[in-house]
């Protein structure tokens, strides 16, 4: 299947249209390398992009990050390209020349302008999301913003994220609700067994489902559109955790066919820290309570879901040019070069019999995460090994029944810091760890 990326006029027009915010305009810090890559990559397959050292070169430029360090901990939160931080401060320098008017009279009615660009690279309509500041503000509006009654029970996966089942917990010991955990096999060998492990477990009080798009201990995408489809059959309501799918691999909204989606955009879109996203379908916003009283909770407006008191609006508004980076390198050629730098560890690593992986490597599996565990290592002190040693930055996950080691690239990291990265990895499985590998991680 051939693949093509926006046009270089497509992308300059975008620049322009969302970073004229307000009088301000987009700088060139790192946007002429990108320019510079949309040249050089014309019409090519996003596959064979993913390849071309010469145009990731360009991009990698975009960032400012410290090259003394190997960070292939980018899931958990990624640093923001330059042009990103310049609006940042740029924003928040002009709120504060005149805070109560020029944040509520003038950068309030600019963040308009985000949502809906964030709405079209999401698939749904301005008037169905909602800016948050992070996935679980997103995902713990729905949570705790749908009636259930004592005795109601919610579906959801042994690995969703922490914070989410901690939230349901919450509900269980104030309502009397029921939280069911749908176990998932780890590495999972076929998507239709997490289609199953749901089904399996629908009861008549069944009432919410939540489904992780990305799994965030393993990387594995998960069926949603099927599991989505599941429960609509039921009558069942499914709440959709995107917090490590938005702009890591390519979608829309109708392609899974939810009502409910919340992500962060400061992991994979590389935006301002503490920014994220909520969508609700249109006919599924007055039925769902705001996490924070508004004058009119039981609205249609999408903006009930933003009263949370005074904010910084520069970290909405900087979201504009991550967003345009974003739409200039195109999410197909991102997913592409995302698994790309995935499987050149991977692989390399899968051929010795002692490293194991979570996640099946094919395409359909998985993109830019990949979580492995090596035989009679201990994957912590792999973790402060690799720091200690490399100044490689990793994640530790012992979380239900996964364990070993996540490793998440991004588009900044060249293929050299890979290779630095299996190399290490290749040393400890020829020579075990060293005494000292107990080194505290950063």
């Amino acid at each position: 299947m051939r693949i093509v990326g926006p046009s270089r006029r497509g992308f300059l027009r975008g620049a322009a249209a969302v970073g004229a915010l307000g009088g301000w305009f987009l700088r060139a810090d790192g946007l002429e390398h990108v320019a510079a890559a949309q040249r050089r990559a014309g019409d090519r397959p996003a596959e064979e992009l993913a390849r071309d050292e010469d145009f990731w070169i360009e991009i990698q430029q975009a960032f400012a990050v410290d090259r003394s360090i190997i960070n292939l901990n980018n899931g958990g939160v990624s640093p923001s390209p330059r042009v990103v931080q310049e609006a940042l401060r740029r924003h928040l320098e002009y709120a504060n020349t005149a805070p109560a008017r020029h944040l509520w009279a003038v950068q309030d009615p600019q963040v308009e302008t985000v949502r809906a660009g964030l709405a079209r690279a999401f698939g749904c309509e301005a008037e169905e999301l909602a800016i948050t500041r992070n996935a679980s503000e997103a995902l713990e509006t729905c949570i705790f913003g749908m009636d259930l009654r004592a005795g109601d029970e919610v579906l959801t996966s042994e690995h969703d994220y922490p914070r989410m089942i901690n939230a349901y917990r919450q509900r269980e010991r104030r309502d009397g609700i029921r939280l069911v955990l749908a176990p998932l096999d780890v590495p999972l060998q076929d998507p239709a067994d997490a289609v199953q492990a749901f089904r399996e477990r629908i009861t008549p009080r069944t009432k919410v489902m939540l489904v992780s798009h990305v799994v965030f201990v393993t990387g594995e995408i998960l069926p949603v559109r099927e599991l989505c489809a599941l429960g609509r059959e039921h009558g069942i309501p499914v709440i959709v955790d995107g917090a490590h799918a938005f702009a890591h691999i390519a979608f829309k909204r109708d392609d899974l066919g939810c009502d409910y989606y919340g992500t962060s955009l400061h992991k994979w879109l590389t935006a301002p820290h503490g920014t994220g996203f909520l969508s609700v379908r249109k006919d599924k916003i007055a039925g769902l309570w705001p996490l924070m009283a508004a004058p009119e909770p039981r609205s249609d407006s999408i903006r009930k879901f933003e009263e949370i008191g005074t904010h910084p609006a520069a970290n909405y508004l900087a979201v504009a040019e991550a967003l345009t980076l974003h739409n200039a390198i195109g999410p197909r050629r991102k997913e592409a070069r995302l698994r790309y730098l995935r499987d050149r560890w991977a692989r390399r690593l899968a051929e010795d019999k002692r490293v194991h992986f979570a996640t099946r490597l094919d395409a359909e599996h998985g993109c830019g995460i990949a979580t492995m565990r090596l035989d009679g290592v201990d994957h912590e002190k792999l973790v402060g090994h690799l720091w200690s040693r490399h100044r490689i930055m990793t994640t530790g996950i012992d979380y239900a029944n996964v364990r070993g080691l996540r490793v998440t690239p991004n588009v900044y990291t060249t293929l050299e810091e890979i290779d630095v990265f299996s190399r290490a990895i290749e040393d400890v499985l020829a020579d075990g760890l060293p005494a000292s590998s107990t080194a505290p991680t950063p």
